[in-house]
């Protein structure tokens, strides 16, 4: 879900020429969700391999990977670790969500409305760790880094780059700017495009970032007055914030009232059953680590093979491809390096 600031933060357009030699923190979680809930058949099933085992993650992982890593971008994976106790209720609510969005594509399956299952198929996406075991297998297999945050991974990738291990966060969601990350990278996708869920129809997008000192300028904000704002209007903690309370009127209100965040609330109408100081305090007092030195490998020929062809039926051609062009950059970057010494 996220925090519902989007509509509020300035973004600029980014090229992947930018961003080549650049370092960028991965949300983990985030990314594999993204390809579970758009990565389907016509019928809204996800892709599977002979054994019936789900390949959508992995299909979207190697894919994206291999291009990013391609086009000369480095990259470092987070996967959450422990859960906030206050994200429990969110988690509850998505399962409900989750539990009627499966009902209702048995009842489109029956019907064999092909229309509906796709509309109500990505809704049931789950994440297993059966699955984040194989992405983390996989990103070995390419040489690249991952780290298990010891709670949220977007505050560890927020965390990588204020440490100087990263240039940008890789998310879709706005909640690494609570965490403070100095940048954040959205709509990081090769093809330019986009899947709508629920629908065979894409959206032309391009890679923007976003910046945490142009976010703070621009809504005459500091770092504390953007997380009230985002308890206002809703975050995974607190989901759907105050009714009534939109992106723009908390705005202003934060705005009119300044640091008196016990006037904010009490104009606000807080009546959570959950104080909003405790959900700031998950903001303010989220674990991270340093992780000291990131080691980046090289993609291994044979491990990719092993996994996606001889366990889970990837297409050899579609491999061939992919990762023809990725040794050949990988051959090149090192060769270059070579000069310098």
């Amino acid at each position: 879900m996220g925090v519902a600031i989007s509509p509020l933060i300035p973004a600029r357009a980014v090229s992947f020429q930018e961003l080549s030699g650049k370092t960028l923190a991965v949300d983990g979680y985030n990314m594999l969700y993204q390809f579970l809930t758009t990565i389907r058949g016509p019928d809204g099933a996800p892709l599977t391999d002979s054994h019936g085992n789900v390949t959508s993650h992995l299909t979207g992982l190697f894919s994206r990977v291999a291009n990013l890593l391609g086009k000369g971008i480095r990259l470092v994976f987070v996967f959450d670790g422990a859960m906030p106790d206050l994200k429990r209720r969110e988690l509850d609510r998505r399962r409900m969500v989750k539990e009627d969005a499966a009902a209702k594509y048995e009842s489109a399956k029956e019907r064999e409305d092909t229309g509906e299952m796709r509309k109500y198929a990505g809704r049931t996406s789950r994440l297993t760790r059966e699955m984040v075991a194989q992405a983390k297998e996989l990103l070995d297999a390419l040489g690249v880094p991952w780290i298990d945050a010891p709670s949220e991974g977007e505050a560890q990738a927020a965390a990588l780059v204020a440490q100087g291990h990263a240039w940008a966060v890789v998310s879709q969601d706005a909640d690494a700017l609570l965490y403070a990350a100095p940048r954040i990278i959205k709509n990081l996708a090769i093809s330019g495009r986009r899947k709508l869920p629920g629908k065979l129809a894409y959206a032309s997008v391009e890679p923007e970032l976003i910046e945490h000192k142009d976010v703070l300028a621009q809504l005459k904000l500091d770092l504390a007055q953007l997380r009230v704002l985002a308890v206002l209007i809703g975050t995974d903690y607190n989901p759907g914030g105050v009714k009534g309370i939109g992106p723009k009127k908390g705005l202003k209100l934060v705005q009119e009232c300044g640091h008196d965040f016990d006037a904010v609330f009490a104009a606000s109408g807080w009546e959570e059953e959950i104080s909003w100081k405790d959900v700031l305090r998950v903001f303010e007092e989220m674990p991270v680590v340093d992780p000291g030195k990131i080691a980046f490998g090289r993609a291994d020929d044979a491990k990719v093979r092993a996994l996606l062809i001889g366990r889970h039926d990837f297409s050899p051609e579609r491999i061939d491809a992919a990762m023809g062009k990725l040794l050949k950059e990988q051959g090149a970057a090192q060769k270059g390096l070579s000069e310098f010494f």
